[in-house]
């Protein structure tokens, strides 16, 4: 059984919230390509930009588009499907009943009465015109200076094999996290920032200016790493870093916070890149480790909270005890 081919096909569709001109840079980088025949994907209609490949091709083309940010899409590719054999259809010995009508051969144009075979250059007719098809399809026939047109489509390959699993680097936005990592770099990164503020507060007894200042590079520094931390969060469920912008709306904040620690990554490679590797024992503990620290203060603050209640419904007169 012939195995079933695939094709890219791109409407000019954009990815969410990837603008046009990055995703135009993005496919002529791709692709090795000038902007004017990028521009012509985006004419509105429907164009092949790659045929006749393996599922496992398809993904790895379709992947590499949606990284750049077109939303291209993979379908099943009929016309590599065209059959070359030889079959009853194609005999060659004699002329299909009722054939008088005179036809050019589409090679050698030889004029002859209608037939399956050529007279003068012996071709299969139906054959050579679906091999014809086929390799126009492909793009495989030697461009001329007449087809070389911006409306040919790219011919550069992107399906470039990607890797298993991203590299991890706290200090970047272009990476993957997951939840528990993103809890253990956050925990680590309050434990750091905790320990070198005592170290500046030393400093403040000496000189107190010195001392603000540390403090205040100190501060820029952890909010620049928790927002590259946040935003390699994002990428791993599919969502724009611009999302992290969110956390600076009051209410807002926390719910999205939540989402954050809930919504589990992408399956496989997204437009952000590969997966994150497996989390180590030590990621598990040091998560495990934030979530307690944070489920034991909401719940003193909320005994706290209640305590508080109870004494204030209870009437009791503490400046009487006082006397």
């Amino acid at each position: 059984m012939t195995q079933a081919r695939f094709k890219i096909v791109f409407s000019g569709e954009l990815m969410p919230d990837v603008a046009l001109e990055t995703a135009k840079d993005n496919l002529a980088r791709l692709f090795k390509s000038d902007r004017s025949r990028i521009n012509a994907l985006f004419s509105g209609s429907t164009i092949a930009i790659k045929r006749d490949l393996q599922e496992s091709e398809a993904d790895q083309y379709l992947a590499a588009l949606h990284r750049a940010g077109a939303n291209a899409r993979k379908e099943p590719d009929l016309a590599a499907s065209l059959s070359l054999v030889d079959t009853e259809d194609h005999r060659t010995d004699g002329l299909p009943s009722g054939a008088s009508s005179e036809m050019t051969c589409p090679k050698c144009n030889h004029r002859q009465a209608k037939a399956v075979q050529c007279s003068a250059c012996g071709i299969i007719i139906e054959k050579f015109t679906a091999r014809q098809a086929a390799a126009s399809a492909h793009n495989t026939a030697p461009a001329s200076p007449s087809t070389n047109t911006p409306y040919a489509t790219p011919q550069a390959a992107v399906g470039e094999v990607l890797p298993a699993f991203g590299e991890l680097n706290v200090f970047t936005v272009d990476s993957r996290i997951g939840r528990l990592r993103y809890l253990a770099w956050s925990l680590v990164l309050i434990f750091a920032v905790t320990g070198i503020m005592a170290a500046v507060a030393i400093v403040m007894g000496i000189s107190e200016v010195l001392g603000g200042l540390l403090g205040l590079a100190v501060m820029i520094g952890m909010l620049v790493v928790s927002v590259q931390i946040g935003v390699q969060r994002l990428h791993d469920i599919g969502w724009s870093g611009w999302l992290l912008l969110l956390n600076i709306v009051p209410i807002v904040n926390s719910v999205f916070w939540l989402l954050m620690l809930v919504v589990p990554g992408s399956q496989g490679a997204n437009r952000f890149g590969s997966p994150p590797p497996a989390n180590s024992t030590a990621v598990k503990i040091l998560a495990g480790l934030f979530l307690a620290v944070l489920i034991g203060s909401l719940l003193a603050l909320f005994l706290g909270g209640f305590a508080m209640l109870a004494l204030a419904l209870s009437g009791i007169d503490f400046s009487a005890l006082n006397n």
